[in-house]
């Protein structure tokens, strides 16, 4: 597995209430509202956590056929971690977000 930057993007579509959490963790977390980028379209948002080396955290469905099509053609971008928003509970999904932004310390 390539080293993953363990710091984290997190688009709008996620709860600050996780950003919160994330945080209380020790991960270095940068949202867009942070970045006043809520207006960036979804594959400016990925290119600008590329430009920052930071993973791209979302709940929107709409980056999973970007970032797919962009591995297909060989564009390059950090990572891209994806939670449904009726998958787990927030305890959960922070639980597991550190545990893979810790995987490569």
């Amino acid at each position: 597995m390539p080293n993953v930057p363990s710091t984290l993007y997190v688009d709008v579509h996620v709860p600050a209430s996780i950003t919160s959490g994330l945080r209380l963790r020790g991960i270095d977390v940068l949202t867009s509202q942070e970045d006043q980028t809520t207006r960036f379209t979804d594959e400016q948002l990925l290119q600008r956590a590329k430009a920052l080396s930071r993973v791209l955290f979302t709940q929107d469905q709409d980056f999973l056929p970007i970032a797919s099509e962009l591995q297909r053609v060989g564009v390059q971008f950090v990572a891209v971690i994806f939670a449904h928003q009726l998958g787990p509970g927030i305890g959960e999904m922070i639980g597991d977000i550190e545990l893979l932004m810790n995987a490569e310390k």
